[in-house]
């Protein structure tokens, strides 16, 4: 179960940013998860969700989740295909020259925020 690691360093991230950026709430953080990453999305946001509300800096931040297709590129004929399909061998000509282009990594693609200064304005 790394999805509890990972929740674990996404916070941990967050927090650093709101120290360094002088935020005070977070909306929601957008993540883009790939498609052979490993990730159970639905356990991922349940730690999420658990593990919020222990952080008032996090307590309504909503998680937001991308699936980043997973492609497969075949070094014997130079094509690209989709992985989940097809797996490792390439569907084009049999090779199994292949590696994984997109479709493994996990990124925080989008963080909404209010800062010290936001609210003072808002508030007047």
């Amino acid at each position: 179960m790394h999805e509890m690691g990972i929740v674990t360093h996404l916070a941990d991230t967050l927090i650093d940013m709101a120290e360094e950026n002088h935020i005070v709430k977070y909306g929601s953080v957008t993540l883009e998860i790939g498609e052979v990453s490993g990730i159970i999305t639905d356990l991922f946001v349940d730690f999420w969700d658990y593990f919020k509300k222990k952080n008032s800096l996090l307590k309504d931040c909503e998680m937001k989740l991308e699936t980043i297709p997973a492609v497969t590129f075949c070094e014997s004929c130079k094509k690209e295909y989709p992985t989940v399909k097809y797996g490792r061998i390439c569907p084009y000509c049999g090779s199994e020259k292949t590696w994984l282009i997109t479709g493994n990594e996990t990124i925080i693609k989008q963080v909404e925020a209010e800062s010290e200064e936001e609210v003072r304005i808002r508030e007047g």
